[in-house]
């Protein structure tokens, strides 16, 4: 319901607007559902990290994955519940991994190069990872996305290597992981979600 009352804001905008071409409305309509869907959610999340006292942590493992998961994208659940579900897994996971997993120096290095490998593995093969209901149609939005998707890979990393604090580096790296298996085909046929870019070639090419 959300998703339909945020594009038909963005169809609106867009008749009395005539200057607003596809492609910013398709960063207006981002910006719309951001506002509408994504800040209830967020305080929701962040209300009940709190109440399991991992209110901080869950903070931190939401700014350090924002920015590559901004640009690389990833699947969405159907309903509203479903994806508070979801994304309290995401983030309550990532810092209870976090938080028990105790890495040596070794390990922690390694698993920052398997991190890197399969995060530009991912970004090559499906970043930007749009969904049916917000497709990220122009090529050159895109191209900018995927870009960005390296950029944040890469420099998310670099913090986690930098970070010496245990729990919070391996909050930076566990997030990455977790976040590039989001974008990925498997992961989309899991959660029933198709590829946005790719469902609209195809209905333009019937």
């Amino acid at each position: 319901m959300i998703d339909k009352m945020c594009q038909n804001i963005v169809k609106q905008m867009q008749k009395q607007m005539p200057e607003i071409d596809d492609e910013k409305a398709e960063i207006i309509l981002y910006g719309i559902q951001l506002l509408l869907g994504e800040v209830p959610k967020m305080i929701i999340l962040f209300a009940l990290g709190f109440v399991l006292g991992i209110g901080w942590y869950t903070l931190i493992a939401f700014i350090a994955i924002m920015p590559y998961r901004a640009a690389s994208g990833g699947f969405h659940l159907k309903s509203h519940l479903g994806c508070i579900l979801g994304t309290s897994a995401f983030y309550y996971g990532n810092v209870y991994l976090s938080k028990f997993i105790l890495l040596s120096s070794i390990q922690k290095y390694s698993l920052i190069i398997g991190a890197l490998i399969l995060g530009i593995i991912m970004v090559h093969l499906y970043a930007p990872a749009d969904t049916e209901s917000v497709p990220i149609i122009s090529k050159n939005e895109r191209r900018k996305k995927k870009i960005l998707s390296y950029i944040t890979l890469i420099v998310t990393l670099i913090v986690a290597t930098i970070i010496q604090d245990n729990i919070i580096s391996n909050i930076f790296i566990f997030g990455v992981i977790i976040q590039s298996t989001m974008i990925s085909k498997i992961a989309y046929k899991i959660t029933k979600n198709e590829y946005g870019y790719e469902v609209y070639q195809k209905q333009t090419i019937n």
